[in-house]
């Protein structure tokens, strides 16, 4: 498993990656929405415009954009969703430039996998035409040394020419995301063995320290508990036992290809459970969970009345204040039906099953259940960083 890690280098991974466009902290949130649409884990880089000569790619950074900040900040903002949108990125923006690190295309992965467990989301690797992926053969002679040698050029047995990264042209990057680095392990399951087939239960890769809200809280409320990583709140019913049943989640990967502005008035004015279940045309909502009331105030424009309970109701919130608004009402009514079943899996799922599962759903996270009960009984979540540890769980890194 070890020889996985030590033959293989980041440069591998950017073999037919886009080059990095980088999306302004002047750019409108209007414009950013648009942007997490075309990006992994539902979130974008966001990077300072240089305003003098110019600077290094990733002293720029500020840090990464989700959906959930989007949808959350609209909900705050009020009903004028128009002068919301156009709001910069750089006033919504929570900085955390450690979300970044440039690499060499010659760092081993081990290395960069490390660099992840750490909390690094994002790659930042400079691209070269002379890179040909070759990597096994090239590591295999210098063992890691690349990195001491970055400032000349290399080359390998064969004579082919690989630049270091202070050679190559200052606006060739690209970008890459723990999502690539997971399609990259998943492609050598056989060598990881046999820790794919093994339950994710027994490699520990349970994270039980999972953040959740009960389904009759105010689905703004979720935003307050929701952590870094994964970025997703569990929304769940408590039976009398003290087990939770998860009904849904509110997270960035739910909310990555939704109406912001639809999910924006449902986060201010529904509950979660509410939220996440959505509702249909016709303004009704599922049978089973109908007794999910509204325990936030609401009034004209869902703040300054007192709190009362209410059935989830078009005509009971109290958001018509004319026809133009109940015309409104009914087009982001309409258009918003939440997000549906969440994505789970049993304890005993084997780990090769839930990365599998992370991305053919493009997901950040799998929620995990008991396997002895049929009723969604949580047990904790499953997130990249959980994947990262199970398979490095008995490498260690090797000097150079």
């Amino acid at each position: 498993m070890a020889l996985l890690f030590l033959h293989h280098v980041v440069g591998d991974l950017t073999v037919g990656k886009p080059d990095l466009t980088e999306f302004p902290d002047s750019g409108t949130l209007a414009a950013a929405a648009a942007a997490i649409a075309d990006s992994s884990e539902g979130a974008v880089a966001v990077w300072r415009t240089s305003p003098g000569p110019a600077q290094p790619a990733a002293g720029r950074f500020v840090g990464l954009l989700s959906s959930l900040d989007v949808v959350a900040f609209l909900a705050k903002a009020g009903e004028d969703h128009e002068r919301a949108m156009g709001t910069p990125v750089a006033e919504v923006l929570v900085e955390n430039p450690g979300l970044l690190k440039e690499v060499d295309p010659g760092t081993r992965m081990i290395d960069a996998l490390e660099m992840m467990k750490q909390g690094v989301r994002r790659f930042l690797v400079r691209k070269s035409s002379a890179w040909k992926g070759i990597s096994k053969r090239f590591s295999i002679l210098y063992n890691g040394k690349w990195l001491k040698n970055i400032e000349t050029s290399s080359r390998d047995t064969t004579g082919n020419s690989y630049l270091s990264s202070s050679a190559l042209p200052a606006d060739k990057f690209c970008c890459l995301s723990r999502e690539d680095v997971v399609r990259f392990l998943i492609g050598f399951l056989g060598a990881l063995a046999p820790v794919p087939l093994s339950s994710i239960s027994s490699l520990g890769a349970i994270d039980l320290h999972y953040s959740h809200v009960t389904a009759s809280s105010p689905a703004l409320e979720a935003f307050q508990n929701i952590p870094q990583d994964p970025c997703a709140v569990a929304v769940v019913e408590t039976n009398p036992d003290g087990t939770r049943k998860i009904i849904g989640d509110i997270s960035a990967y739910k909310l990555w290809k939704c109406d912001y502005l639809a999910a924006a008035w449902a986060m201010a004015n529904l509950s979660a459970g509410q939220f996440v279940i959505g509702a249909d045309e016709n303004s009704t909502t599922p049978t089973s969970f109908t007794d999910f009331s509204i325990s936030s105030p609401v009034g004209e424009t869902g703040r300054g009345a007192s709190p009362r309970s209410s059935k989830f109701s078009s005509r009971r919130i109290g958001f018509f204040n004319n026809h133009t608004n109940q015309m409104e009402f009914g087009r982001l009514r309409s258009m918003y039906r939440g997000r549906s079943a969440p994505l789970t899996c049993k304890h005993t799922s084997s780990l090769a099953a839930v990365m599998a599962q992370m991305l053919s759903h493009r997901a950040t996270h799998v929620w995990v259940t008991d396997a002895e009960s049929d009723d969604g009984i949580l047990i904790g979540v499953v997130g990249y960083n959980e994947i990262l540890n199970a398979v490095t769980k008995n490498v260690t890194p090797q000097a150079s």
